[in-house]
């Protein structure tokens, strides 16, 4: 297993992300516990997860899960690497109390110690700004994130759905208080959608950001969806399946396809294994439903893309272009 450090940390991590998301709505404990004992034993020590995840009445359900098999021992939690979010309200649907959600110091002084008392643990390693909280001043933020770092019960905090101003914004109030500020940002990021390069991805790299791009696959899109569907493999739908309706989006998965064919490549180890080529990328978030899914996400790592393939990727999926050279005309 490759390791990286995560921004400007101390921390080694590898160069995956195991995503939690699916544990609990789709997949039940003890094959979560599996997947989890499966992918530290590969190396894979990097896992995210976010308060919220369970979903409805069950928010906390991900959590709970990591947590019974931290409680499992065998050094479980000192191998393991744990990112988790904070801003969703997690009251019962329909239930939304002032307070409840968001980044104000109380919900993150609250937050916290319910994750904690899930996860059964006594600190988090990263603890992340699930959104932008535009009620909420960042000195505010970074009052209530000091004091959770001088208790030891965070060790760094990041950012999720930033965009590049925000980003800046957070880390010159904390350099303003004396505070670490952002270490990482998880972004939207993948072939298909490459937006983050415009800002997101610059103003992390200035700042020492470790980027870890969430939905790598685009929802399912970019593991090979058009060849699935004719073998019967797969039913999209929701918003994979509006955005498939396009023809000019079929068109550009098909071709993507047949260049992958033509190389002997599975559409989603490329599609993973491309993010990390890309600059600034600590690694790509990969959310497993079996444990024959995380097989298949390991063997990215093992995959070199040619300059040939790649130059045929970006012909396909063509970037924003350098910024700021990609904003003039």
């Amino acid at each position: 297993m490759e390791y990286t450090q995560l921004g400007r940390t101390g921390l080694k991590v590898s160069r995956l992300v195991l995503g939690t998301m699916n544990f609990g709505p789709q997949t039940d404990e003890a094959t979560s516990h599996a997947i989890m004992d499966t992918a530290l034993d590969a190396g894979l020590n990097f896992f995210d997860t976010a308060n919220v995840y369970g979903w409805g009445e069950n928010k906390g359900r991900t959590e709970s899960i990591i947590g019974s098999w931290f409680a499992k021992g065998d050094g479980r939690r000192d191998r393991t690497v744990l990112a988790t979010k904070v801003y969703g309200n997690m009251g019962p649907d329909g239930e939304a109390w002032p307070n409840h959600d968001k980044l104000s110091a109380l919900n993150i002084r609250r937050a916290v110690e319910a994750s904690l008392k899930r996860l059964g643990t006594d600190y988090i390693d990263l603890y992340q700004f699930h959104h932008v909280d535009r009620s909420t001043p960042f000195e505010e933020i970074w009052q209530a994130v000091d004091v959770l770092i001088q208790q030891g019960k965070v060790l760094y905090a990041g950012s999720s759905n930033f965009p590049g101003y925000k980003i800046a914004q957070a880390n010159e109030v904390a350099a303003r208080r004396g505070s670490v500020g952002l270490v990482s940002e998880q972004c939207l990021y993948n072939l298909f959608e490459r937006r983050a390069e415009m800002e997101v991805i610059p103003a992390a790299q200035e700042y020492g950001l470790g980027v870890i791009p969430w939905s790598p696959l685009h929802g399912g899109l970019l593991g090979g969806v058009l060849k699935k569907e004719t073998e019967g493999k797969r039913r999209t739908e929701g918003r994979a399946a509006t955005t498939l309706a396009d023809p000019a989006v079929r068109a550009q998965l098909q071709a993507y396809e047949d260049l992958l064919d033509k190389h002997g490549l599975q559409p989603g180890e490329a599609a993973l294994a491309w993010l990390l080529t890309r600059p600034g990328v600590t690694g790509p978030i990969v959310g497993p439903r079996t444990p024959e899914q995380l097989a298949g996400a390991l063997r990215a790592l093992e995959l070199e893309l040619g300059e040939e393939l790649l130059a045929g990727l970006d012909e396909i999926f063509p970037g924003p272009g350098p910024s700021p050279e990609a904003f003039a005309w």
